[in-house]
């Protein structure tokens, strides 16, 4: 009697052991966790082999799981193929790409732009949040790509660009001149306990002025004089870089990076990642310096 596998069950068991838990394939796959695991259960009584070792703190492979793994890859990738191109879906998917809104612009809405005449067919979600929120996002898979602004990121990360950190203010302001230091950030900013050490290092006393959730509240604040800021050259657009002659404490470069998960829409992630650091390489805005041409070619150099 012949016996079919079970697709389904066998893209579970595939995300699980390239993702590493059942946590972040169950948000790759857009499925609960209850669901995959139900999934790898019937797997394995269908083929009367245990293909998890559970034994550990972590999901590893047994010998039988090793090698299932390998035709695994190799039937989805052929089932896969067989679909695109018998229902002319080469290009069709779904991406969530995760970026601090303070680097938004200048080059990810002409990266989108070029990114959607190349696959009019594929979605893109943009999220805008904090680092520490968006890595939270891409580390139970529901991120595909995420861009963060640290010093310190993930092995796996792809380093994009180091960029000034510098004081912010009002134009013609004199609030970085105040004693204690009025200073203005969202709550869960991460450069906040960065500007907040910096000047603790230098004996700079100073006080929380403004905080809030909303970035635009905090921007408002900045460009009405009543506080400062520390943050990334060139993303606060309605201020301006303070003179403060080294009254303030000199800052880091700080460092913006990519992480792409591992075979989460592989072809169409990696496409993404390739038009985002190309952008980054060029270092000019993709929005002014591309968004006009016409005939954009599918893949960057």
């Amino acid at each position: 009697m012949i016996k079919n596998l079970d697709l389904t069950a066998l893209r579970s068991f595939v995300a699980v052991a390239e993702t590493g838990g059942v946590t972040r394939a169950a948000g790759q796959l857009h499925l609960t966790q209850s669901a995959v695991s139900m999934q790898l259960k019937r797997l394995e009584e269908s083929l009367g082999q245990s293909l998890l070792d559970r034994s550990g703190r972590s999901i590893a492979l047994t010998a039988q799981g090793e090698l299932l793994l390998s035709y695994g890859r190799r039937l989805l990738a052929l089932n896969d193929e067989v679909w695109r191109r018998m229902t002319n879906e080469v290009y069709e998917g779904e991406l969530v790409l995760g970026v601090p809104h303070d680097i938004v612009y200048p080059h990810i809405p002409g990266v989108l732009k070029k990114f959607a005449a190349a696959y009019p067919r594929v979605k893109i979600n943009l999220v805008s949040s904090f680092t520490n929120d968006l890595k939270r996002l891409f580390a139970t898979g529901e991120a595909d790509l995420i861009l963060t602004t640290e010093n310190r990121p993930e092995a796996e990360a792809i380093r994009l660009a180091e960029v000034d950190f510098v004081w912010m203010g009002a134009p013609n302001g004199i609030a970085w001149k105040t004693r204690p230091l009025r200073l203005a950030y969202e709550k869960k900013c991460i450069f906040r306990p960065i500007a907040q050490k910096a000047l603790d290092d230098v004996g700079i006393p100073w006080e929380m002025a403004v905080e809030s959730d909303s970035a635009m509240t905090v921007e408002a604040s900045l460009s009405a004089d009543m506080a400062v800021h520390a943050c990334l050259r060139g993303t606060l657009r309605y201020l301006e870089e303070i003179d403060h002659r080294d009254t303030l404490p000199k800052m880091p470069a700080m460092q913006i990076n990519m992480m792409v998960a591992p075979h989460s829409n592989a072809p169409l992630a990696q496409e993404l990642a390739d038009m985002i650091r190309a952008a980054y390489l060029t270092d000019k805005p993709l929005l002014n310096s591309e968004m006009s041409t016409g005939g954009l070619s599918r893949r960057s150099a």
